[in-house]
This record gives structure tokens, sequence and C-alpha cells, in this order.
């Protein structure tokens, strides 16, 4: 191979290299307020997150000491759809709790 033909091949594995870059991680934070029931924030740490009722427990506590606490670190998609089932949940039970992403 021709020197100039291996710099050619060297150039493109490198830029093939570059393009593929890992996913954006989105933090998924839980917000506290004054009317939804700790229980109920448990639950859904325990059945949208899969946390453990120990860890789901601890979670719960920094949202209602701290004001809000973080749930997980997803993809951008998965933390979307998180996010919707959240207050989608929270609607169906008449409670105000809200949670959003953010990049980490």
């Amino acid at each position: 191979m021709s020197e100039e033909k291996l710099k050619s091949a060297t150039h493109l594995a490198e830029k093939e290299r570059q393009e593929t870059k890992e996913p954006s991680l989105y933090k998924v934070v839980l917000i506290n307020d004054d009317y939804t029931t700790m229980e109920f924030v448990v639950h859904v740490l325990e059945t949208i997150f899969h946390k453990s009722a120990a860890e789901a427990t601890q979670i719960m506590l920094q949202v209602h000491k701290k004001g809000a606490g973080v749930c997980g670190v997803y993809t951008r998609e998965i933390a979307e759809t998180k996010v919707a089932v959240v207050h989608e949940l929270a609607t169906q039970k008449s409670f105000p709790l809200r949670c959003r992403m953010e990049k980490e």
C-alpha cells in the first residue's frame, strides 16, 4: 500500500471513530411538593425507577428534606419516557408530583 493510501485509510478510520460518540446522559430529578405523600413517592421510585425499598426511601427523604432528588441517569429518550410516566401516574392519583430531566 502506498504511503498516500495508508494516510487516507488512517484518516478514514480516525474520522469513523470520532463520529461514534456516546449518547448524552440525563438525570431524572423528582421535585418536592406539599401534597404528594411520601408513600406515593416511594411507590414511584420502586415501580418506575426499579429502586429497592431502602433506596427508594432514601431518595424520597432527600426529595423531602432538600427539595429534589435524583432518581437515575439515563439516555435522553429513556429519561423523557420516565418523566412522562411519573407525570401520568401522579395525575391519575391526583398528586401534583413533578420531575424534570437535567443534562449530566
